[in-house]
């Protein structure tokens, strides 16, 4: 027999929760109750329990200190939360301090009662099962079911009352990962059962993922592999038909341990000249999807490598309003083929802009390079005949194809260069200002406060100034 004992500073309450079930029929015997946290210890000292159930908002000791307090003096003791609290940071808090369960009371029915303790005597019953090895250290605790159901939010701050009222989450253990939320199916409806449940019951706030071939595996494990893979594995995952998708464990494992050795990187640039080439034709395009497929950098990657694309050629390989267009794109995106669909549009308004000027593909991809090179090397000596030569195009026909792209001479293009470099070390540096001249190219300081004012409408004094005073430095 189970031996229980009921905590919570409302009397009524209290004796209302122990009059609810016909505890005998679930093999559990009330073997006293408290008032408060400091009461129940005193109980605990005296009699021999299984199972607390106790409130959390309690004068003298809180549920939460008294949860706390019992794991460390009563380890085989196992605590139930009862709450009135709908919101899952108490629930969290309450599990990542050992309790097995929860109870929300004002969501506590008659009709509902025997179904939520089945599924806490349940989990108690796994509980005492694996108490053995745990206690003699031999071995870490592991799952004893062979799938989960994981709920992943689709922002950190997304409000989980929903998931409560679920009948999976209900029959069976709720377990915190990370922002996530991982429910091992012990007692389980049919698989289509539930996946109907989800379809109607739970928004699109949440998305499921079914976790299979997870028995036997250690729980810790498996709570940090989901926590640093989950998020990047989803990002490339299609939902198949609106169903929940299916996950094997043994997969992603493999998966995030060749992304821990390097295998899968994060080699993407906006500013390599020869990568761009994905943008110019077919075959091209489809070798540069199926390397990011295949090394699948994070969706942190692929954001900056978005937004480096618009900030390093706009106005260049396309019209400043297409890329401010396609840049205010880039927050909608939230999975890989969205981005998938986006770098599509990229390449065609690059080749659309390429058939506008006249250009072929190789003329180009040469002024795409001659650009990337120009921002490489524009701190140095470097004239528009070192850089034709870099491209391998002859000078005049350079000059000319480089205007049309940049509306604008190489000579300006270039100073424009070296006095955004100023700019940026005037802000972030405190090196003095004819050093910076010397830095990025200029052999003479007075001429580069000259030309510096006369594009900024600021000495560069007076700019590094400004921003100190606006705080950019």
């Amino acid at each position: 027999m189970i031996r229980a004992i009921v905590v919570d500073d409302e009397r009524l309450v209290r004796k209302g929760f122990i009059a609810l079930f016909d505890w005998t029929s679930f093999g559990i015997t009330i073997v006293g109750e408290a008032a408060d946290g400091k009461a129940a210890l005193e109980l605990l000292e005296q009699t021999e329990v299984d199972l607390l159930f106790t409130d959390i908002t309690m004068p003298r000791l809180s549920g939460f200190e008294l949860i706390s307090q019992v794991r460390q003096r009563y380890p085989r003791v196992r605590s139930v939360v009862l709450t009135c609290h709908h919101e899952f940071d108490y629930v969290q808090e309450a599990l990542r301090l050992g309790a097995i369960d929860y109870i929300v009371k004002t969501l506590l029915e008659p009709e509902s009662a025997d179904e939520v303790m089945s599924r806490i005597v349940a989990r108690l019953e796994w509980e005492i099962g694996n108490l053995g090895e745990r206690l003699l250290g031999s071995e870490e605790e592991k799952l004893q079911a062979s799938e989960a159901l994981l709920f992943y939010p689709s922002n950190r701050e997304e409000n989980s009352n929903e998931l409560l009222r679920l009948a999976v989450v209900k029959r069976n253990p709720l377990l915190a990962v990370k922002e996530m939320w991982l429910v091992p199916i012990m007692h389980s409806l049919s698989r289509a059962e539930m996946n109907r449940e989800l379809a109607h019951s739970l928004s699109s706030r949440w998305q499921p993922v079914w976790i299979t071939g997870l028995y036997g595996q250690p729980l810790d494990e498996v709570k940090r592999e989901l926590a640093e893979s989950m998020a990047d594995e989803l990002f490339y995952k299609q939902r198949p038909n609106d169903e929940p998708l299916e996950l094997r464990y043994d997969e992603l494992k493999d998966t995030a341990a060749e992304r821990r050795k390097g295998l899968g990187g994060n080699e993407l640039s906006s500013s390599d000249g020869m990568s761009m080439k994905w943008m110019l034709s077919a075959p091209d395009w489809e070798h540069f999807i199926g390397k990011i497929e295949q090394q699948r950098p994070s969706f942190e990657c692929i954001v900056a490598f978005g937004e480096g694309l618009c900030a390093d050629w706009r106005g260049l390989l396309m019209k400043e309003s297409e890329s401010l267009a396609i840049r205010s794109d880039i927050r909608r995106n939230h999975t890989w083929a969205e981005w998938r669909l986006w770098l599509r549009r990229f390449s065609d308004h690059v080749q659309r802009r390429m058939m506008e000027l006249g250009f072929s593909k190789e003329v180009m991809l040469c002024l795409i390079r001659a650009i990337v090179y120009m921002r490489q090397h524009s701190s140095g000596k470097l004239s528009q005949a070192d850089v034709a030569d870099y491209v391998k195009m002859s000078r005049s026909y350079f000059s000319q194809c480089f205007a049309k792209l940049a509306g604008e001479p190489f000579g300006v293009m270039l100073r424009r260069m070296r006095i955004e470099r100023a700019k940026t070390l005037l802000l972030e540096t405190d090196t003095p200002v004819y050093e910076i001249a010397f830095a990025i190219g200029f052999e003479d300081d007075k001429y580069f406060s000259k030309l510096f004012r006369e594009l900024v409408g600021r000495l560069p004094s007076e700019y590094r100034a400004d921003g100190a005073l606006n705080g950019t430095r």
